[in-house]
């Protein structure tokens, strides 16, 4: 027998219904995975359920295998071995599809296309039905992936809701999606949103297979249940064709991922949907502090359309969190990683330290004051800005202007932007620098052209003529020169075809520029190309790192909010706590969903364990200028709430320092007085 004494009350309730409609609501750490984990125990060990008929399907592998180690701790092997299925949405998706798809007109024995697969049949289409435009083709397979997801066959999008016969792209879409459809098809292939998109399909025209797959698992249970689709409910729908066993869990107070298509409808309707369903509150928190508890609860009970329930905890104590202003986005982050040394002597483990942000624009900084303070870091669902290729061919430029011997700089950069410098020229003029033991700067500069096409007098030219701009100009000024004389921004615009993501490139190279001018700010007379080379280049300590890929992280850790959902902290910083960025400028400007923005700050705020510091700038720097900014409309109204400061009149001293000042400052007053 498993025994269910160590869950609380509603934990126990959770468990111990498995028949009928069942809606978890698991608040933010409530403990949501221990719960599934003794229910699917419990169906197996106490009331002998076979094993077979039990199916839990979650949205990752890591979320399905943790799941799985989770009960094999609890249910002996025997038991396990009986046929019990853990899997994700589209791992079971596959699964049914190799077993029917021949009713689809399909061989069992397809394939799935990668994304560049996909890019070489809508390539080849767009070639087709080109009309005197140019179209991106990253924009094209993203609408096309947006429909199937809303189950729309290319058969159905002109006569939808989502077809505007003015948008051109839509007019592309038209034409491009069924010749991409029957491509696939006739390379008896699959991409990836075709597979819940063709197991809805399967289902909804066969019945008789729904059955089959209905009968099959006579139990189910869906984790993270507020973030599904359209789609992935019509699935669930066939799953549960002959029985009413459905176990989903999930918190619509955590629904943030609406720009991938979840539909958070699917959460709040599941009663009208599911008739006689038994609702569970798991409103016990064993995360957070109370304070912490306090400010999330009141930012999240704000929401008009929400599910009833308030998260409580037996933690008591604790600080208020902390809501800091900031001068502008340097100054937050100098504050921010003030703070966290300051933790550090305190003893705080940097691995249980966040740095949250809504938007990935909002890193660099942070990044130059960790680096500047040798404060290792990690960056979680995003490169290191200073590993990302732009910036590196930039450093390199740098280096080779400093240093023109740096070799691998140099073979870096000597054909980026394109100067007609292949792989056979570069080999011969390594071949005479190898003969000659010149540096092969040297060579390039003073040998007769090995190739007539190759523009090396123009590259060594800019080499000579940028190291004589470096010395006599400003770090930043020089830095915009090279980008200016290279014509490097229109070589990013030309490297990608999505053309969003190579604005996001572009402006990674303005955060370059950015970059140098913060190094001047702080510098002064210091700020010369070599200091700010060194500095770039420093190896950081953590960089490199012994032993093997599980010893536990001894580093900050950067992400967005979307990133952090399901991890925990014991000590959060959450930055750029203002309007245009949380609630996004994007939400506001479009009359967007500003209920999921919200939501998206009460996942920030309950990552926090111990302590959760909040920082919004009184200004920032946008397309070259200061605007002025507000704090975000989420926490400005919840003061006794918080310990409000404006980080700007201490200049970034620790809480001990400034009560010192205000005590020097409240004895000086008596002295007078007196």
């Amino acid at each position: 027998m498993i025994s269910l004494d160590g869950l609380n009350p509603e934990q126990r309730s959770a468990a111990e219904t498995v028949t009928g409609p069942v809606l978890i609501l698991a608040g933010a750490g409530s403990g949501k995975t221990r719960t599934i984990t003794y229910r699917i125990a419990h169906m197996l060990e106490n009331l002998h359920l076979p094993g077979h008929q039990i199916l839990a399907v979650s949205f990752t592998n890591k979320a399905a295998a943790e799941m799985q180690e989770r009960v094999k701790k609890l249910v002996p092997q025997s038991k396990l071995r009986k046929g019990l299925t853990m899997s994700t949405f589209h791992s079971l998706g596959i699964r049914i599809l190799r077993e029917d798809i021949h009713h689809l007109g399909y061989n069992n024995l397809f394939t799935i296309y990668d994304s560049a697969d996909q890019m070489s049949i809508i390539r080849e289409a767009l070639k087709n039905f080109r009309a005197n435009k140019a179209f991106d083709r990253g924009m094209v397979q993203s609408k096309i992936s947006w429909l199937k997801n809303k189950g729309i066959s290319p058969d159905e999008f002109v006569s939808s809701e989502f077809y505007d016969p003015e948008n051109p792209y839509d007019t592309a879409v038209e034409m491009v999606y069924p010749f991409y459809q029957d491509k696939l098809r006739f390379y008896n292939a699959l991409d990836f949103d075709d597979i819940l998109f063709l197991v809805v399909k399967l289902f909804e025209a066969n019945p008789d297979v729904a059955k089959k797959y209905s009968d099959r698992w006579r139990y189910l249970m869906v984790d993270e249940y507020q973030d599904t689709n359209g789609l992935q409910f019509r699935f669930i729908q066939g799953l549960t064709s002959t029985h009413n066993n459905i176990c989903v869990v999930g918190d619509d107070d955590q629904s943030i991922y609406a720009f991938r298509g979840a539909d958070i409808s699917n959460i709040l309707n599941f009663e009208h949907r599911f008739p006689g369903a038994k609702v569970i509150k798991l409103e016990e928190n064993y995360r957070s502090f109370e304070p912490i508890l306090t400010l999330a609860n009141r930012v999240i009970q704000e929401n008009p359309n929400r599910k009833d329930k308030t998260m409580r905890t037996s933690q008591v104590g604790g600080a208020k969190p902390f809501l800091w202003s900031a001068a502008d986005a340097d100054h937050e982050a100098a504050v921010v990683v003030e703070d966290i040394i300051e933790r550090q002597k305190d003893g705080v483990h940097l691995g249980e330290v966040a740095i949250l942000y809504r938007s990935n624009t909002q890193i660099p900084p942070f990044e130059d004051q960790l680096r500047l303070n040798q404060v290792p870091y990690n960056i979680i669902g995003g490169q290191k800005f200073y590993e990302k290729k732009e910036i590196k061919d930039l450093i390199a430029y740098l280096t080779v202007i400093m240093n023109p011997r740096d070799e691998l700089g140099l073979r870096r950069i000597l054909n980026t932007p394109n100067r007609g410098i292949g792989t056979v020229t570069l080999e011969k003029y390594l071949k005479v620098s190898s003969e000659t033991k010149s540096p092969l700067f040297n060579v390039i500069e003073n040998e007769a052209p090995l190739n007539k096409r190759a523009e090396l007098s123009t590259f060594t030219e800019l080499i000579r003529d940028m190291k004589q701009i470096f010395e006599t100009q400003s770090l930043a000024e020089g830095v915009k020169e090279l980008i200016r004389r290279t014509d490097y921004m229109a070589f990013v615009e030309k490297s990608y075809d999505n053309t969003k993501f190579a604005q996001r490139k572009k402006e990674d190279v303005e955060n370059f520029i950015n970059s140098a001018q913060r190094f001047m700010d702080r510098m002064g007379p210091d700020a010369t190309l070599r200091n700010f080379v060194e500095r770039l280049l420093l190896a950081d300590s953590h960089d490199v790192k012994s032993g093997g890929g599980d010893e536990e992280r001894h580093e900050v850790t950067l992400m967005t909010l979307h990133s952090s959902k399901g991890l925990e902290y014991d000590f959060v910083y959450l930055v750029g706590m203002e309007e245009e960025l949380l609630p996004h400028k994007k939400t506001i400007q479009e009359n967007g969903d500003i209920g999921e923005e919200r939501r998206l700050c009460y996942v920030g705020i309950t990552r926090a364990r111990k302590r959760l510091v909040m920082t919004h700038a009184k200004q920032r720097k946008l397309y070259g200028r200061d605007v002025p900014r507000h704090p975000s409309r989420f926490v400005v109204s919840h003061d006794e709430a918080m310990t409000v400061q404006d980080r700007t009149e201490f200049n970034g001293m620790t809480e001990e320092e400034i009560e010192t000042v205000k005590d020097d400052f409240l004895a000086d007053l008596i002295k007078s007085l007196n």
